[in-house]
């Protein structure tokens, strides 16, 4: 029996990418992410995921916490957030890596963030 508020999401993630289950460039799973003034002001024609994504990302955000707060797997993300920024609409800022290793202070804040979820 079915108590008629389902949890799950309307538009499956699939139909959310296209189909495509790859960014077209590679995001780290802590790169941050923030709306242009073109996200800011783009919100007519954008699809709510897009849109709520913008939203979220007025304050910087990590491609982890982005798929966390939208409850997304985290390659669903990655194809609409590498998508926005080729749309100009957020800016990807990835981190500085130290051979090939990502910055330890960095993973510390995404952690906590995620925490605090």
């Amino acid at each position: 029996m079915s108590s008629g508020h389902d949890s799950s999401p309307l538009v499956r993630p699939y139909a959310m990418t296209g189909g495509r289950t790859r960014a077209r460039y590679q995001l780290a799973i802590e790169a941050l992410v923030s709306t242009t003034p073109r996200g800011r002001n783009g919100g007519f024609g954008l699809m709510p995921e897009h849109q709520r994504i913008c939203d979220l990302c007025v304050e910087v955000k990590s491609l982890a916490e982005i798929a966390a707060l939208m409850r997304m797997p985290l390659g669903v993300a990655r194809v609409m957030v590498g998508d926005m920024a080729e749309a100009g609409l957020i800016a990807v800022h990835q981190s500085n890596t130290t051979e090939g290793k990502p910055d330890l202070a960095l993973l510390e804040r995404v952690l906590i963030g995620l925490r605090n979820l």
